[in-house]
């Protein structure tokens, strides 16, 4: 059985999860679920994060959604449940089992600076485990060159999760891929910067593309799960910062003209435009790195 909780009951019975936002990690998903999850006519799930679609021990070639992928209906009002899985847009397969599930499901997805995407992946690992790879290890260990297909041979799908962090900065390659397997008009594209500085615009986006009534008033933004203040480790260096833009900028060129998000703000963009030093970036992202004790 799924991680859904299905074994949970109320007097309104289930309902199927109708909505999802699929990525990306650390970029402000679950401000945006959190939110979205206090409309009058949107149920909160019993989890922020199903997990469904990238379970790689699930039977998919018999599916039991009924059991294995509702939530527990709070009120009678409600109408829509989201999953806010940000694996999901970079999973293989995982948009295609949705599709299976759900062919004309809304998808949201929220887009940040690749880099400091990656830097806040693993400062939120290793602020979880001291024990966790440093940083200079966490983006070589798995350093593929565009998004992976598969899960690499032999490997656990946990480990997997959080070893891809690199790979999640692949934006361009997910969404190419996301596009053949839901039609256009199904997607809402954000950009994390612009939820937190026009918030109230960009709720508004958000219930007008899930086909809700807009809020009379907006919750209040609360950036949440931002992560740590600091962690120790080995803080980036800017021929680190340099390699990984150059990385990306394939992609991040790739992107831009699928997307139609304004990205020339990101410091990754930047650095590839020259009007960036990478020095910059790695000092401000040191400001967050505390170095061992010899």
């Amino acid at each position: 059985m799924s991680a859904t909780g299905a074994d949970q009951e109320t007097p309104f019975g289930r309902l199927a999860y109708n909505f999802s936002i699929v990525g990306t990690q650390k970029s402000g998903t679950s401000t945006l679920s959190g939110t979205i999850s206090q409309h009058p006519l949107v149920c909160r799930p019993p989890r922020k994060e199903a997990h469904f679609f990238n379970d790689e021990e699930y039977d998919w070639a018999h599916p039991d959604y009924e059991r294995d992928y509702t939530a527990p209906k709070r009120a009678r009002i409600h109408r829509m449940v989201g999953d806010s899985t940000p694996v999901y847009l970079m999973w293989p397969r995982a948009l295609e089992r949705m599709a299976a599930y759900k062919p004309d499901m809304p998808l949201i997805a929220v887009f940040r600076d690749p880099i400091e995407r990656l830097f806040s992946h693993w400062t939120m690992l290793r602020s979880r485990n001291d024990a966790w790879p440093d940083w200079s290890d966490f983006i070589t260990e798995f350093r593929p060159s565009t998004l992976p297909l598969e899960l690499p041979p032999g490997e656990r799908a946990m480990r997997y999760k959080h070893m891809s962090g690199v790979a999640r900065g692949y934006y361009g390659a997910q969404l190419e891929h996301g596009f053949t397997v839901f039609d256009r008009d199904q997607w809402l594209l954000l950009e994390f910067r612009e939820l937190l500085r026009d918030y109230d615009v960009v709720v508004d986006r958000v219930t007008d593309h899930l086909g809700l009534p807009r809020f009379a008033e907006r919750p209040p933004l609360r950036n949440r799960y931002a992560g740590a203040d600091r962690v120790t480790g080995t803080p980036p260096t800017p021929e680190e910062i340099a390699d990984l833009a150059t990385l990306y900028a394939a992609d991040l060129s790739l992107f831009d003209r699928l997307s139609g998000l304004e990205t020339a703000h990101w410091p990754t963009s930047r650095i590839l435009a020259g009007t960036l030093d990478p020095g910059e970036l790695a000092e401000k992202l040191s400001a967050r790195v505390v170095p061992r004790p010899s």
